[in-house]
């Protein structure tokens, strides 16, 4: 590793850049820093941490919501409040299995993980994560960097809060911007800092987001790839009833065919060779959420078939099972 305080991402701090930029550029350094295999930064929502940032997961793992209580490596985390490591021994279960870039749709092999949790004003804001899938690459000089980044990780959450509260107060202005009085609106508006621009077309567009946000139908949205439709699926989420639930974010290009249908609907124990226990699919994770469903035009034609009967009648049959379950999605 790099001397720690020699890092240039330290110099993304005093420097003035988009928030999700920053974030995303401190969580790199981070990763290239350590020498790991995939960094998290995740937020604590009640009883569920959120990914804000990763590196070196997939992109879907953007739309997970971890149950802290389903996951014990991130409840020893946020119990114990200083760098916590999990050795390549540790029993535990590792929550990014099969998230890993390196290693997608496969279980994590023998690896090292450690983490710290996050505090804001006093107050729990989440958790940092680092996985590396070479085992002894976090020794005792790594658990002290990791103690001094977590200092500068907490900073940058702080200076892309007050920027956020900056924009919300800029927008108060526009005529699209809503009763600014409103608290909850507001808060929703802080934590956007996602969609950047001032046009007349893209402030209208918003405005229209926000007003089908608060209905219960299905949305499609179009537009090349690369334009930012997830960033608005998220935007619709933020400002609709479900808000509070997760938000499932699903690549269905990277789907493989084999596994598209298990990973969609899930499936049962014994159900085919490897399948050991009972496993939800997407749309049981996303239950009283949302679930994007992106690059869906690439997905085989029999499986689109089955998925608009799933969006009719609202449950799924998962592989092996032989009573549907329902599921309440938008």
């Amino acid at each position: 590793m790099n001397t720690l305080f020699e890092a240039p991402w330290l110099a993304d701090l005093t420097t003035e850049l988009p928030p999700n930029v920053r974030l995303q550029r401190l969580i790199g350094g981070l990763r290239a820093h350590f020498c790991c295999g995939a960094v998290a930064l995740l937020r604590l929502e009640e009883e569920h941490l959120r990914p804000v940032v990763v590196d070196g997961l997939v992109s879907e793992s953007l739309g997970r919501r971890f149950a802290v209580h389903q996951h014990p490596r991130l409840a020893a985390l946020l119990a114990r409040g200083e760098v916590t490591c999990f050795d390549h021994d540790s029993t535990l279960p590792d929550p990014y299995d099969g998230l890993l870039d390196a290693l997608v749709g496969e279980p994590l092999p023998v690896h090292d993980c450690m983490g710290v949790a996050l505090r804001i004003d006093g107050r729990p804001w989440g958790v940092l994560t680092l996985d590396a899938l070479q085992t002894g690459t976090f020794d005792a000089a790594a658990r002290a960097a990791l103690a001094h980044c977590a200092v500068h990780v907490e900073a940058a959450i702080r200076m892309t809060r007050l920027e956020q509260e900056n924009q919300a107060l800029s927008r108060a202005g526009s005529p699209y911007a809503g009763d600014a009085t409103d608290e909850p609106a507001l808060r929703a508006a802080l934590d956007e800092g996602e969609i950047l621009g001032q046009s007349e077309a893209l402030t209208r567009l918003l405005h229209e987001m926000k007003l089908v946000a608060t209905s219960d139908l299905p949305v499609l949205l179009l537009g090349e790839t690369g334009v930012g439709k997830e960033l608005f699926a998220r935007l619709l989420h933020r400002h609709s009833p479900r808000r509070h639930k997760p938000l499932v974010h699903v690549n269905c290009a990277a789907l493989p065919e084999s596994l598209a249908e298990s990973e969609l609907f899930g499936h049962r124990r014994g159900a085919f060779s490897g399948a050991v226990t009972d496993r939800p699919g997407r749309f049981e994770a996303a239950d009283g959420g949302t679930l994007f469903l992106d690059e869906i035009g690439d997905m085989p034609l029999a499986l689109q078939a089955r998925l608009l009967r799933v969006l009719s009648e609202r449950e799924v049959l998962p592989v092996g099972a032989t009573r549907p379950v329902p599921v309440n999605i938008r």
